[in-house]
């Protein structure tokens, strides 16, 4: 059976794959973004714009906050590597090239070893090929699979350092629930949890974000500090690549419900997360892995088990309106993640229209993603 839905593959009428083009893009940022163990020093985003035999055209972005450069290197695969297999073909839709794409690119990421790498070009192409079906067929991409336009988003990406201007901003933005990072000092993390629940006030939604800093027992240790704040779920206090077994003793020992997902591969790998009872919160990145392929089936697995869909994203407008436009897509039952700090790569390209209210953004009725990118903006970041 196929991962995505019998209605959408259906009107996924046949694709010749035209050009396929990146765009690496750096901006420069007044303060660094900090999290538990490393420093962002400037905003990276690799675009993708495939087109097809007719000339319609998609978007896609693909995660590459790091290493350093990690955006070239990604772009030299899709370039070198990845394109040359599908241009020039004709596939049933989307998920034929990505099914392409999975078994052309295996070999190469063994032998290299860079498993992530190609798994984000994959899902950088898939992306592009979703936006420009749902473009051709006239649809926004959330109602391309039946899915709703109003999902409940929070502010990310609130580092250790003074949040609480960050996290005000958000609130005067209509956000009523933000994300702080955790787990570099616990004085620091305690009197910066105070603060957000302050400015919050009862009603607002308060998140943690560990970025995979503790062992199990010192999660459990630490997990304990924070339950006073009242918050709604701790990410990743546990490396992504920790067993199962790991987060489910972690799970029946901690004080809060923990949330993760961005850093796991592959289907086998979410599919035990989602029936181990481990997760409340499951958090996907459709740009690190599997594209909207296989995270819009997987958000409705999840779902369907009685779990919040959270799709991860820290990236440009391009990613983010996709990732939201996922969520919508399988019915909304979750939070969309929307980073808090400056990045022109999300201001300048962002459509307009597109704002938060109440902590909910309700999706553009535009085909596709809801917009291309302005490509005076693209040339203004293009990487040197």
């Amino acid at each position: 059976m196929s991962a995505i839905d019998h209605a959408a593959s259906a009107a996924a009428v046949p694709i010749r794959i035209g050009e396929i083009s990146t765009f690496v893009l750096e901006a420069p940022i007044a303060r660094p973004v900090r999290n538990s163990w490393r420093t962002l020093t400037s905003r990276s985003a690799l675009l993708i714009r495939v087109t097809d035999a007719e000339g319609a055209e998609g978007w896609g972005e693909l995660w590459c906050n790091y290493p350093p450069r990690g955006a070239q290197h990604r772009a030299d695969l899709v370039n070198l590597v990845a394109a040359p297999v599908i241009a020039g073909c004709e596939f049933a839709g989307p998920e034929a090239v990505f099914r392409t794409l999975e078994q052309a690119l295996r070999i190469p990421s063994i032998t290299s070893g860079e498993y992530g790498p190609f798994a984000q070009v994959a899902a950088g192409i898939d992306n592009a090929l979703w936006d420009l079906v749902a473009k051709r067929a006239g649809q926004p991409l959330w109602q391309y699979f039946g899915g709703v336009s109003r999902v409940a988003v929070y502010a990310s990406g609130l580092s250790p350092d003074e949040p609480g201007p960050l996290a005000a901003q958000a609130l005067r933005n209509g956000f009523r629930a933000v994300k702080l990072k955790v787990g570099a000092d616990p004085a620091t993390d305690l009197k910066n949890s105070a603060e957000l629940r302050t400015l919050l006030g009862a009603s607002g939604r308060l998140m943690y974000d560990a970025n995979q800093r503790w062992t199990v027992e010192q999660a459990q240790e630490a997990i304990a500090g924070f339950a006073e704040f009242g918050p709604l779920w701790m990410e990743e206090p546990l490396a992504g690549d920790e067993p199962v077994a790991a987060w489910q003793a972690l799970a029946g020992r901690s004080a809060l419900p923990l949330a993760a997902g961005e850093n796991v591969r592959e289907r086998a790998a979410f599919d035990a997360f989602v029936g181990s009872g481990a997760l409340r919160f499951l958090q996907p990145d459709m740009g690190k892995w599997g594209g909207l392929t296989e995270c819009l089936p997987l958000g409705r697995r999840a779902i369907a088990a009685g779990l919040q869909f959270c799709p991860h994203w820290l990236g440009s407008a391009v990613g983010l309106m996709a990732s939201l436009n996922l969520l919508g897509a399988a019915g909304g039952q979750g939070w969309g993640e929307w980073d808090a700090n400056p990045n022109p790569l999300r201001e300048l390209l962002m459509p307009r229209g597109i704002t938060v209210a109440e902590g909910f953004v309700t999706l553009s009725t535009a085909p596709g993603i809801g917009f291309a990118p302005d490509m005076n903006v693209l040339k203004e970041f293009a990487a040197r």
